[in-house]
């Protein structure tokens, strides 16, 4: 299906932008990561709540319905030649994607809880957060990036089976995989951004080749007609 890979383009397009747009946020807007103390945490959740909620939309809720799409369109790509792979990757990727759409729900339904609780008794509201966070956290893959790098992973192993894909971007598949694996092992956590910029680049030339082979079949068959 010619259109499904154009959506999964398109999907592909949509994950590269919204984990930079979330880069952004969270590193430079909130500057969220070199805050430790839990009280200045919610303190910032609850001043910048409206910041906080879109981009946890944006990054992880349409995120997780755009790897969905993606999937389905890499499978009806790899799937000829490279059956049992692209099978588990179809459930690795669906896990992935459901537990992204959790960490979304769950952090923006905990901030809307937290918002009246703050604003009662800020000490109480700390406490809350951080198990709130705790759970965000490790439905985000914050503790390692094992999910991503499984299903990119086995998407590249497909692509070296069928040859749906260019060889490069198999490999930097690969490379990318292996390294969101190694980010479960707590001393090497601190490659998760390594491997967030290496998906970016992965996604965005899976894009561009999703969209281009649509559009040469598409001009193809103008040709002939």
């Amino acid at each position: 299906m010619k259109a499904l890979q154009k959506f999964g383009g398109i999907a592909a397009f949509y994950m590269a932008i919204s984990h930079m747009i979330g880069i952004v946020v969270f590193l430079v807007v909130l500057d969220y990561t070199s805050i430790t103390d839990p009280a200045q945490k919610v303190a910032l959740n609850v001043e910048k709540q409206m910041i906080v909620f879109s981009t946890n939309l944006l990054m992880y809720v349409f995120f997780g319905f755009a790897l969905i799409i993606l999937l389905l369109a890499l499978y009806d790509r790899l799937r000829s030649g490279a059956v049992p792979v692209m099978q588990a990757a179809i459930v690795v990727g669906l896990i992935w994607a459901g537990s992204l759409i959790a960490s979304g729900m769950v952090s923006n339904a905990g901030l809307a809880a937290i918002v009246p609780l703050y604003a009662k008794d800020p000490t109480q509201a700390a406490f809350t957060w951080q198990s709130i966070e705790a759970v965000t956290s490790g439905l985000g893959n914050a503790n390692g990036e094992i999910l991503g790098g499984v299903f990119t992973l086995l998407i590249s192993l497909a692509g070296f089976q069928t040859k749906g894909l260019p060889k490069p971007l198999n490999i930097l598949g690969l490379v990318i995989g292996v390294v969101g694996i190694l980010t479960i092992i707590p001393v090497l956590n601190n490659f998760v951004g390594v491997f967030g910029l290496g998906q970016i680049l992965w996604y965005i030339w899976l894009g561009i080749i999703l969209l281009r082979s649509n559009f040469l079949t598409t001009t193809m068959k103008q040709t002939h007609v």
